[in-house]
């Protein structure tokens, strides 16, 4: 059987992006690939962001934000949105989800653990659907 292959999109790819593929990369090792992007890039990752989650053990700090292209929503197997409306191109066969995330950009930090408390919840949840057996332990370091 093959890699699922995952692709996170949000705007900036600064945040909520970021974290859903910190998650899954964390949870699924090399189970899963997984890229993030965003339809308008950020110069750089949110700060709040890479601080929630090195909270949870969790390195993001090297992530640079991507421009996303149609290829690689071409080569994924599961594309989750996450407010950047109709600018992913859509390829049929694929499994498309939208998930409605508060954007973290400008939010303090505790506004920001707990979006990041939610894309951990829906990262685990979709794990446990495109690759039950692969699911680490939970606790993330907490």
């Amino acid at each position: 059987m093959s890699v699922p292959t995952v692709l996170f999109v949000c705007v900036h790819n600064a945040g909520r992006s970021q974290m859903a593929a910190g998650y899954l990369q964390h949870l699924a090792g090399d189970r899963v690939r997984v890229f993030s992007a965003g339809s308008a890039p950020a110069d750089s990752i949110n700060p709040g962001a890479v601080t929630a989650m090195a909270e949870e053990g969790i390195d993001i700090t090297h992530n640079t934000p991507e421009l996303l292209d149609t290829e690689t929503v071409r080569d994924s197997d599961v594309v989750i949105t996450m407010g950047c409306g109709d600018a992913c191109p859509i390829f049929p066969g694929k499994r498309y989800e939208d998930w409605v995330l508060e954007d973290p950009a400008g939010q303090g930090i505790d506004a920001i653990r707990r979006i990041r408390d939610e894309i951990k919840a829906r990262v685990t949840e979709l794990l446990a659907d495109i690759a039950p057996s692969t699911v680490r332990s939970l606790t993330l370091g907490g």
